[in-house]
């Protein structure tokens, strides 16, 4: 990111490492929405020359002094959200946002990403994960970011053994709420889209209902489909501000909607007071940043190596070197029809 609305080619030193960071290299990289967000919205604000990328699956080259289970030549996972784990937030079990709101978002955030020849990881120990023989690069690459901000979305839904969820918004993380909400029991799973691939891979995750925009109001739809009653839970996967309206009128009484989408632009979100019980209607909304961490990457890998979800059936686009990163990066940006995730591929 050269600026907000910018971005290019940039030269740097190989960055430094502290004793318990490690120095790596990328295997595979996966450019984000989030990035769109911060370049093209200027999300959190101007950033001049700011390496992009929090998406990535890493060779290790170097390690610090005080390192002790990572060593150079290991392949690894880097989750998107690298906590301070001896910090106070950590500690009352908000990791993700360690020294200030947020303050897990280190890469291309507090500090340069992982596009680019070589990036950091700080307490490597404790963020970085062994990445399994089974499991590719590319495809481990979906496990950092996606898949743990779309299971966290269902996570933090609440949903009852058997109960139903829609989900708002069938992108990569969308679509990863999908599987989430399957594997956490949900017996009805509403998918909100238009894109042809993301219905075809929604399903294949376990939706069981597709609800389209363009055959009414989509809240109207789900509501309809309930019986009158809403569902038990709604997780939030993208959209604009208004979002928020379709999952509150969307939700029954007494549930959770829980948020997952990054609003990048407005000074305020709306919700709607008569739909909300006038604030008294036991619709709760819950919030939270994608889980990192060593622990998080070793128990979403494990779910690929027992085959209980293909993290596969996002990527939709495969490039090979990093000098292709910006046609990937302008992919998510102007996202074809065709696309739900692209990846770019770095030989080892």
């Amino acid at each position: 990111m050269k600026r907000i609305g910018e971005v290019g080619w940039v030269e740097k030193d190989i960055p430094s490492i502290g004793p318990m960071d490690a120095l790596l290299k990328p295997l595979a990289i996966a450019p984000c929405t989030s990035d769109v967000h911060t370049v093209w919205e200027g999300a959190i604000g101007e950033r001049h020359d700011l390496i992009l990328g929090h998406e990535a699956i890493g060779v290790v080259e170097k390690v610090g002094s005080m390192v002790k289970t990572i060593k150079p030549g290991d392949r690894v996972i880097v989750p998107a959200i690298t906590p301070d784990w001896g910090t106070d937030a950590a500690q009352r079990g908000f990791s993700s946002q360690t020294g200030t709101p947020l303050g897990g978002w280190k890469y291309s955030n507090e500090k340069d990403g992982s596009m680019a020849e070589y990036f950091t990881c700080n307490e490597a120990d404790f963020n970085l994960a062994i990445l399994p023989d089974d499991i590719s690069p590319a495809d481990a690459c979906m496990l950092v970011d996606m898949w743990s901000t779309g299971f966290m979305g269902a996570e933090n839904a609440s949903i009852p053994l058997g109960g139903s969820v829609a989900v708002l918004g069938i992108g990569a993380v969308g679509l990863s709420a999908i599987l989430g909400a399957k594997l956490q029991g949900a017996a009805r799973i509403f998918a909100v889209g238009t894109r042809p691939v993301s219905i075809i891979v929604s399903k294949e995750y376990g939706a069981t209902d597709i609800i389209s925009y363009k055959d009414g109001d989509t809240s109207e739809q789900i509501v309809e489909a309930t019986g009158g009653e809403g569902v038990d839970a709604v997780i939030i996967a993208g959209g604009g501000p208004d979002i928020l309206i379709d999952a509150i009128k969307s939700a029954r009484a007494g549930s959770i909607i829980s948020n997952i989408n990054y609003f990048g632009q407005g000074d305020t979100l709306p919700i709607p007071r008569v739909e909300w019980g006038f604030g008294m209607a036991d619709k709760d909304i819950h919030t939270g940043l994608c889980p990192g961490g060593r622990t998080r990457m070793e128990r979403l890998a494990d779910i690929v190596t027992y085959k209980k979800g293909d993290p596969s059936k996002l990527i939709t686009h495969k490039f090979n070197g990093l000098e292709n990163i910006e046609e990937a990066l302008f992919l998510m940006k102007d996202k074809p029809k065709d696309l739900i995730k692209p990846v770019v591929i770095i030989d080892d």
